[in-house]
């Protein structure tokens, strides 16, 4: 699974939480919706127009993670998480699922960025 995020929500999540100063500790900021990576790349081909989308094979990852100094692990393991404390607290989400998200953001980006995906 993979949780994300729209910008605009962490924009106002961070208004919210200083709003609120009963919450305390841990946030977790994501959407409530969290996809599969498949479901991720499908709907970010579908909203730029891209027909095709090239495997990321598992010893090309490595490499790119050497390549950033990261660990390969943070890419191919599942790790997800949902925002339960914000919903408790009453957190309205703007954009809640990622088709609304994503093509609010493409609308939003000049096409030059994303015509090399």
């Amino acid at each position: 699974m993979y949780s994300w995020v729209h910008v605009d929500d962490v924009c106002r999540i961070i208004d919210f939480i200083e709003a609120n100063e009963d919450i305390t500790g841990v946030v977790n900021v994501s959407s409530p919706h969290p996809v599969t990576n498949n479901t991720f790349m499908k709907v970010l081909r579908q909203q730029t127009n891209t027909n095709i989308g090239l495997p990321a094979f598992t010893w090309l990852l490595k490499i790119g993670a050497a390549i950033i100094g990261t660990e390969t692990e943070l890419i191919l393991k599942s790790r997800w998480v949902l925002p339960s404390k914000l919903l408790s607290h009453g957190y309205q989400f703007k954009y809640p699922y990622l088709e609304q998200a994503v093509e609010t953001i493409v609308k939003d980006t000049p096409k030059k960025c994303y015509t090399l995906l």
